[in-house]
């Protein structure tokens, strides 16, 4: 993120009015709610993620135990509890 005057981008008039507020300090300017994206969506890691609960659920679905898929997955039994038990 780089440092961008503020009276080089803002019409006089906010500037005013944000100077009221704040005078002299630095500000930071989020992105609108609507543009932010999931954790994991830019990487692939929740595409990862959902691939590898579903082979899972699918292992969960052909006698595999609990026990055995947290050994094989490296993930504590109340995890895969928790992906094979709760519907998404």
């Amino acid at each position: 993120m780089k440092y961008i005057n503020a009276d080089t981008i803002f019409p006089e008039q906010l500037l005013e009015e944000i100077q009221r507020h704040v005078s002299g300090g630095l500000i930071y300017i989020p992105k609108p709610k609507h543009t932010h994206k999931k954790w994991g969506e830019n990487s692939g890691g929740r595409q990862l993620i959902q691939e590898r609960n579903s082979e899972i659920r699918k292992k969960f679905a052909s006698r595999t135990t609990v026990d055995q898929l947290a050994e094989q997955y490296c993930l504590s039994i109340e995890s895969i509890k928790k992906i094979v038990y709760c519907k998404k």
